[in-house]
C-alpha cells in the first residue's frame, strides 16, 4: 500500500474519539484498526457479527472462523462478543453507532454516496453499506481522490447507483480532508506536499478553500 494511502488511514484514526462504537466497512477503511493503540478505548464493529476487533492478522497467526465484513482476518480483544446478523443490524438501525468508515466509487457534493455498483462489473450485492450509511451517527469516506484512469470521485453529482443521499459528512482522500457543507466540497486538510490547487484540479466539483492555512497531514 503506498504510503500517500497510509497517511491517508493514519489521519482517518483519528476521526476516532473514546467511548465511541465505530463500524468499518469493506475495503480501506478495515485498514484504520492498525493506527490505533492497543489499549484506546474503542468499540470497533463489523456488520457480519463482531464487536471488539483487534489487529488484523497474517494468516499464519489467525483464527480462520475470524474474519470481518471484507473477508480478512481480525483478533479480538477482552470483551469481544459474537452474534448473528439480525442483531448486527438491530445495533446498526437503533443508532447505536456513532460512526460508520466507508469505502466509495463516487461522493457528490450534496453528500450523496455510491459504493456499491459499478455497472458491467460484478457485484455481490448493495450489503449492509446502505442500512450503514442511513443510520449511523456520522458517516465518513476513505477513498483515492481520483479512480484508476485519473478521474474524480469527488463530483457535482454522482453517476453511478446511489448507496445513500445526503449521508457523508467528510471524505478522507490521498490528497485531502473535505468536509461536505450546505455550499458543498470544502477543503479542511492537505496531504503532505499537496497544494490547495492540486486537490481542487483533482476535485470534480466545485472546492470552497479557506483563506487561512490548512493543516496537513
Amino acid at each position: 500500500m503506498s504510503s500517500a494511502k497510509e497517511r491517508m488511514i493514519a489521519r482517518a484514526a483519528r476521526e476516532i474519539a473514546p467511548g465511541m462504537v465505530v463500524n468499518l466497512g469493506i475495503g480501506l477503511p478495515t485498514r484504520v484498526v492498525n493506527h490505533l493503540a492497543a489499549d484506546f478505548p474503542v468499540c470497533l464493529h463489523t456488520e457480519n457479527g463482531l464487536a471488539g476487533i483487534g489487529p488484523a492478522l497474517p494468516p499464519e497467526q489467525a483464527d480462520r472462523n475470524l474474519i470481518d465484513a471484507g473477508g480478512g482476518y481480525v483478533s479480538t480483544v477482552p470483551g469481544s462478543a459474537f452474534f448473528d446478523s439480525a442483531t448486527s443490524f438491530a445495533m446498526v438501525r437503533s443508532g447505536r453507532l456513532n460512526l460508520t468508515m466507508l469505502g466509495a466509487f463516487e461522493v457528490g457534493a450534496n453528500g450523496d454516496l455510491a459504493n456499491w455498483k459499478i455497472p458491467g462489473k460484478f457485484s455481490p450485492g448493495a450489503g449492509g453499506g446502505i442500512e450503514l450509511a442511513q443510520k449511523a451517527r456520522r458517516v465518513v469516506v476513505l477513498t483515492t481522490h481520483t479512480d484508476r484512469a485519473g478521474n474524480p470521485k469527488l463530483k457535482v453529482e454522482c453517476a453511478l447507483p446511489l448507496t445513500a443521499r445526503g449521508c457523508v459528512a467528510r471524505v478522507f482522500t490521498d490528497l485531502a480532508v473535505i468536509d461536505v457543507s450546505p455550499q458543498g466540497f470544502v477543503l479542511a486538510e492537505t496531504a503532505k506536499g499537496v497544494s490547495a490547487a492540486e486537490v481542487a484540479e483533482a476535485t470534480g466539483a466545485p472546492l470552497i478553500r479557506p483563506d487561512t492555512d490548512l493543516p496537513a497531514f
